[in-house]
């Protein structure tokens, strides 16, 4: 047992003057798991579940904000984000179990590590547990690992779903700290690895996140959220599309799509988008634009079939959402 001490804070102020030397928690179900396998020590716990940051707002314009302490089910079943963004609430959906949805928060969510089983395991060596250590996946058991945005230094993959929903919709994170409020892109709060796998947030010292905003998108907007995994039920996507497509006049004028499973962060797809924009969805249109998913790949020894499942995964979607089947 390693001790630690507990506060629950009143009110922002109370929670950023302790969350200085301290983590924060709510509902606890990435955190407690990491403390109890000795993963995480923090030494100081600032409870936030108290704090007003559990409203969901629609935006004048049709976009989102979701406050960071929100619970995963509450955010799913939204009639909001459900009319705006159905592909928000089938990320959330299929996440996890509903007994962690009814605990877990957006804020949260975003912020959980990952599940990587040497991460997990304190005896192996792992540079995102231990910088300078080693990366026991890279010659191990890297089956589920990443193909995209790895390094020498680390290869685990971001296991959160409604984390590719964000990246798709390009959200933006609103964060609060001592030098007060600033937003961050959400395709630059979570960092790719690099030569620092330790550092997987772009959080400064004492930051809480307050909310997620989505921004309004033209309408009509199709959406959905794909995942491929090993089981139906409780367990993370080996691959997973989220996918939005405004389409006007029989032509798709915005594309936004990303992927999960596959990267060491939720991996928008730029090629793929740019395949669409300002053509007409046909088969031949699906097709060719999924194969540019796995730009960039580099599969392991264990995990090459990812490759061809993510584009598989990217077109069945496109064609979900796009009008086909």
């Amino acid at each position: 047992m390693h001790p630690f001490s507990y506060t629950k804070a009143a009110d922002t102020r109370q929670a950023l003057d302790a969350g200085r030397d301290g983590r924060y928690i709510a509902g606890g179900t990435t955190l407690v798991d990491l403390m109890r396998e000795t993963v995480e020590r923090p030494r100081t716990l600032v409870d936030i579940s108290g704090l007003p940051l559990r409203e969901i707002v629609v935006t004048r314009r049709g976009g989102l904000r979701i406050g960071a302490l929100v619970r995963m089910s509450e955010a799913a079943a939204h009639r909001g984000v459900r009319a705006l963004f159905p592909v928000i609430s089938q990320a959330l959906e299929l996440s996890a179990s509903a007994q962690l949805r009814n605990m877990a928060t957006i804020g949260g969510n975003i912020m959980q590590r990952t599940r990587c089983t040497y991460f997990r395991d304190v005896t192996a060596d792992c540079n995102k547990r231990e910088p300078g250590s080693g990366c026991a996946a890279l010659h191990g058991v890297n089956r589920t690992h990443a193909i995209l945005g790895t390094s020498d230094d680390c290869v685990a993959a971001h296991p959160s779903d409604v984390a590719v929903a964000f990246a798709a919709l390009e959200a933006t994170v609103v964060l609060l700290g001592p030098d007060g409020e600033r937003t961050v892109p959400f395709a630059n709060f979570l960092l790719k690895p690099g030569s620092t796998p330790n550092r997987e947030q772009a959080l400064r010292r004492g930051e809480l996140i307050t909310a997620v905003e989505i921004p309004a998108l033209p309408r009509p907007l199709k959406s959905g959220y794909l995942k491929v995994r090993d089981r139906q039920s409780y367990e993370f996507a080996l691959t997973s599309a989220a996918v939005a497509l405004h389409i006007s006049g029989g032509v798709i004028r915005q594309a936004k799509v990303a992927a999960g499973g596959v990267g060491t962060v939720p991996w928008k797809l730029p090629a793929v988008e740019r395949e669409l924009i300002g053509r007409r969805p046909s088969d031949d249109l699906w097709t060719k634009a999924a194969e540019r998913a796995a730009d960039g790949a580099r599969p392991l020894q264990h995990n090459r079939f990812k490759v061809e499942l993510l584009k598989r995964t990217v077109e069945r979607q496109l064609r979900v959402v796009g009008g086909g089947k």
